[in-house]
């Protein structure tokens, strides 16, 4: 349960912080809205690392179904946009596989 919060806000703040360089390079926004876009994306490696797992490639590869979930809710509250039943589908077969990425039972080390 821990991992999945932790994962969940990790995606917040990626989302965010990537979010920032898109307002300001693609909505014409100003530059200091990168500002706080920096602090989002250095928040997002913070929380990203203190997931439980023995090899980083693991916890990056099920958070990025996590961040595709994730960026459906940015999609959908932020920008104002429903996801259609694709972008559903797809978010919940990448859940399904970043569940068994996490969870999935693993051989003893040594």
């Amino acid at each position: 349960m821990r991992a999945i919060l932790l994962q969940g806000l990790a995606a917040f703040f990626e989302i965010a912080g990537c979010f920032a360089f898109w307002a300001w390079l693609r909505l014409g926004r100003s530059v200091l809205w990168t500002l706080p876009g920096v602090v989002s994306l250095i928040l997002f490696a913070l929380v990203l690392t203190r997931i439980d797992s023995a090899a980083a490639g693991r916890a990056y590869a099920a958070y990025g179904g996590v961040y595709i979930a994730a960026s459906l809710i940015w999609l959908w509250t932020v920008e104002r946009q429903a996801p259609d039943r694709w972008d559903l589908m797809g978010a919940a077969v990448c859940l399904v596989g970043a569940a068994i990425i996490l969870l999935g039972p693993r051989a003893a080390a040594g």
